[in-house]
């Protein structure tokens, strides 16, 4: 089946308008609870989670749905997930936390993985109405604009990114990656995955160093950043697999700043 995007597009966009930005800014307590400590989730994840299930259900009946709230309800159990079939992953609202403060750093993030593949990617920016999209071999682009264009940086002292300070696993300390980090420009934390790549994706930061991987929150992001030109693998050099539940996913312009990026932070003081 040919995935028309730009209908996508539009359910997405429905989705933000109808169930996320009528709440932003306005959820009362009641609407703000926690499906774990410190995880929180609000009636907007909810809402926009069973819109989208819906329609892409509709889009693609024999296709499964892997999304972030029903996923946590149903207690699916991530580290054995697999599947053959066609799969959509959606997160309703990434950044939710930022959301229920009422930042507007949060995103709608949808991905179509066939063949263990990303093969399609959309994260949407609500307040800005701006929808990035990336189909794999056709490029990473702004709906009904131009196509992006990551950075070429490769000095380390010029690069600003993300270090989560355990994405290289456990044989090397936080210590280690914070007194690394100082290399860098600077280091920014959006706390929103989908937001994070999209500016990867623009060219507005450089490189990022994930720890948790999370299928709705980094899929369609390594394949809009991968299309926009920049280089995603795991941080033990093997290929990003959508559905991998591994820690450590690295980031970066290109090949070769990947992995000076990849060896600064690796190797002793």
């Amino acid at each position: 089946m040919v995935i028309d995007t730009e209908q996508i597009t539009e359910i997405i966009r429905e989705t933000a308008a109808l169930d996320v930005l009528p709440r932003f800014q306005k959820l009362a307590d009641s609407e703000i609870m926690e499906k774990a400590p410190g995880d929180i989730v609000t009636v907007a994840d909810f809402d926009a989670e069973i819109r989208l299930t819906k329609a892409l259900g509709d889009i693609m009946p024999g296709a499964d749905i892997l999304a972030e709230e029903a996923a946590a309800r149903d207690g699916v159990e991530l580290d054995d997930y697999q599947s053959d079939n066609a799969t959509w992953l959606i997160d309703p609202v990434d950044g939710t936390r930022n959301f229920s403060k009422g930042d507007s750093t949060f995103a709608i993030v949808v991905a179509y993985v066939k063949g263990g593949q990303v093969e399609h990617a959309w994260i949407h920016l609500p307040v800005e109405d701006q929808t990035i999209i990336a189909e794999r071999g056709s490029g990473a682009y702004i709906s009904g604009g131009a196509r992006l264009t990551s950075s070429s940086e490769e000095k380390l002292s010029s690069m600003t990114g993300l270090l989560n300070l355990k994405g290289m696993g456990e044989d090397v300390s936080v210590e280690h990656i914070r007194s690394r980090g100082e290399t860098f420009s600077e280091l920014r934390n959006h706390r929103c995955a989908g937001f994070d790549f999209v500016q990867l994706a623009k060219g507005n930061k450089h490189f990022s160093l994930y720890r948790r991987l999370w299928p709705w929150d980094h899929a369609a992001g390594a394949l809009i950043f991968s299309e926009a030109g920049g280089h995603v693998a795991r941080v033990d050099g093997r290929a990003y697999h959508p559905l991998s539940r591994v820690w450590g996913l690295l980031c970066a312009p290109t090949e070769q700043s990947w992995q000076d990026i990849h060896d600064h932070l690796a190797t002793p003081n």
